[in-house]
């Protein structure tokens, strides 16, 4: 037995080890042009392998430029988890599709990764020749108004450089620039010369139709000298030469939006745009009163999360929404900026039965195919099923009416509106004897009287707690001769301040509630309806202090 329970355990050990062991590979880019260089990093947290990984492999459709090691020790949760990173720098040998294949490190080995190599176009150009050039360029040359277009510059230099380089931030009148990612570094072959490549990329938005001129940009360098004299230290100022290179202008031509756009909708220039939602919890099981949220999400390619506009919010009959604040975020990618917006709200059904959520539809402009295009989600329906818990608030309106009563519960009703008569004739005949008859005191009431349940609904609004607030005001409520739904119909500020104790109740924003409000309106609802004092002792304070 503690053989084979050693032997399990070892299994399991073995089996841990196999999968935790791996060798992720990773680019810095997947598109270049031809005579760039890429950076592959390899990464293993295996920390029994030894050694470095078989390059091999690579020398067919590569030249290896270099190879660096670096060692990580990270601790999470009192964990210490050991990193190695193999970063290899290779110079692609062809144009075209070209595949890194897989390379092994003891027993694991990495995937295969794809990149495009593209012809490139300052192979041959003889302006580019100097020691420190810069290169500008336009992903496209026409584009609509508030559309993004892609500005690349690439600072070429085939000596080096010092650290105090310096480019100024990209102004472009009548646009609006947002920087993807931060600025990358690689090698080129050009003409024979390797040349250091600094390349920085701008996503840009014409505010205005018409022709926008892309300024030059201007690059300040100071060269390395190759030969430092020997008298120079470290305490020296640094010496070299000073450069100064500029890009020529770019000119780009925005468009107007198309007539065929609909006037009336906001302006989405996308190259892609996708709808989801999301909830929390399913409603599959929902009940009257219960709370969920309702997560409406828009992702567009080319457009900034700023420019996406708010998406319409659930409207349907018997259902309360409270909606949240949007959360809105941006990433970067190979086409440029991927803008995102996600509406939440939350939802309240207030009738049992079944409710119909309307279509949600985004008008937008596709301009990778150039014309225009609808998404949209379907409409659904909610199955609410009736809540115990909640019958006695239920306003008397909404509860469901039985038609298939028989003579029996008429005849209930008979035999009772008989009984009221006959009780209120002789209640009437009491009270007439009574005015002649001395005052007696009443034996006391059991239960809370009407001013401690008022109390303690004052003192529940005072505090701002809308769970204590709830169970005072249902207490209150029951000493009323009327039902809390018809009070609140036949009276605007309580019904308004009703509303904001549900949407503190069943929202995130329920700790920022004040009660003051819902005092306010049960202080002021109209004499006539209010519970007079069945005591009849005129000592007593009055049920509503002012």
């Amino acid at each position: 037995m503690n053989r084979f329970t050693a032997f399990m355990l070892a299994s399991l050990l073995w089996t841990a080890q196999a999968q935790a062991a791996e060798l992720v590979a990773s680019v810095d880019r997947t598109r270049l042009s031809s005579g760039e260089t890429i950076e592959l990093t390899l990464e293993s947290t295996d920390v029994t392998q030894f050694g470095k990984p078989d390059l091999t492999p690579l020398e067919p459709l590569f030249e290896v430029r270099g190879t660096r090691q670096v060692n990580q020790l990270n601790t999470l949760s009192g964990d210490n988890r050991a990193t190695t990173r193999w970063i290899v720098t290779l110079l692609p040998r062809q144009n075209g599709s070209v595949v890194i294949p897989p390379l092994k490190l003891g027993d694991v080995e990495s995937q295969p990764i794809t990149v495009q190599v593209v012809e490139s176009e300052t192979q041959d150009n003889p302006n580019k020749l100097a020691p420190v050039f810069i290169d500008a360029s336009l992903d496209q040359t026409s584009v609509y108004v508030q559309a993004q277009t892609i500005l690349t510059l690439r600072i070429y230099h085939s000596v080096s450089l010092y650290d105090d380089s310096s480019l100024p931030p990209l102004q472009i009148p009548d646009a609006r620039i947002e920087q993807l990612g931060e600025s990358r570094t690689y090698e080129k072959d050009i003409n024979g010369v390797r040349h250091g490549v600094i390349e920085m990329r701008y996503a840009i938005y014409p505010q205005h139709s018409g022709e926008l001129i892309i300024p030059g940009q201007i690059f300040n360098a100071a060269l390395v000298d190759a030969q430092p004299t020997a008298d120079s230290t470290s305490q020296s100022p640094k010496s070299g030469k000073l450069m100064r290179v500029s890009s020529g202008e770019l000119l780009l031509t925005v468009k107007a939006k198309p007539i065929t756009y609909p006037a009336d909708l906001p302006w989405l220039p996308a190259r892609s745009l996708t709808l989801s939602e999301s909830w929390n919890p399913e409603p599959d099981h929902l009940q009257v009163g219960e709370s969920l949220t309702r997560s409406l999400i828009v992702k567009a390619e080319g457009l900034g999360s700023a420019q996406l506009p708010p998406l319409p919010g659930t409207e349907a009959s018997g259902l309360r929404r409270y909606p949240d604040q949007p959360v809105l975020g941006n990433q970067n990618s190979e086409r440029g900026l991927v803008g995102s917006r996600e509406d939440r709200e939350a939802l309240v059904p207030a009738r049992s039965g079944a409710i119909e959520l309307p279509s949600v539809e985004v008008v937008w402009w596709n301009t990778f195919e150039d014309h225009l295009e609808h998404t949209s989600l379907p409409a659904r329906t909610l199955q609410v099923a009736a809540n115990p818990s909640l019958m006695v608030d239920t306003p008397a309106g909404n509860a469901p009416v039985n038609a298939s009563a028989d003579s029996e519960t008429l005849w209930r009703w008979k035999f009772s509106t008989l009984i009221l008569a006959c009780t209120t004739l002789l209640g009437f005949g009491l009270w007439w004897r009574a005015r002649w008859q001395p005052a007696i005191l009443r034996t006391a009431q059991t239960g809370p009287s009407p001013r401690t349940v008022l109390d303690d609904l004052k003192r529940a609004c005072q505090a701002n707690d809308p769970h204590t607030t709830r169970q005072a005001l249902d207490a209150w409520a029951r000493q009323q001769p009327e039902t809390l739904a018809d009070m609140a119909a036949r009276f605007v500020p309580l019904s308004d301040a009703l509303d904001g104790l549900n949407g503190a109740l069943y929202s995130e924003t329920g700790q920022h509630w004040q009660g003051e409000e819902l005092w306010r309106a049960i202080r002021t609802i109209p004499i006539a309806e209010r519970v007079q004092d069945v005591t009849g002792d005129a000592g007593l304070p009055p049920l509503y202090p002012k």
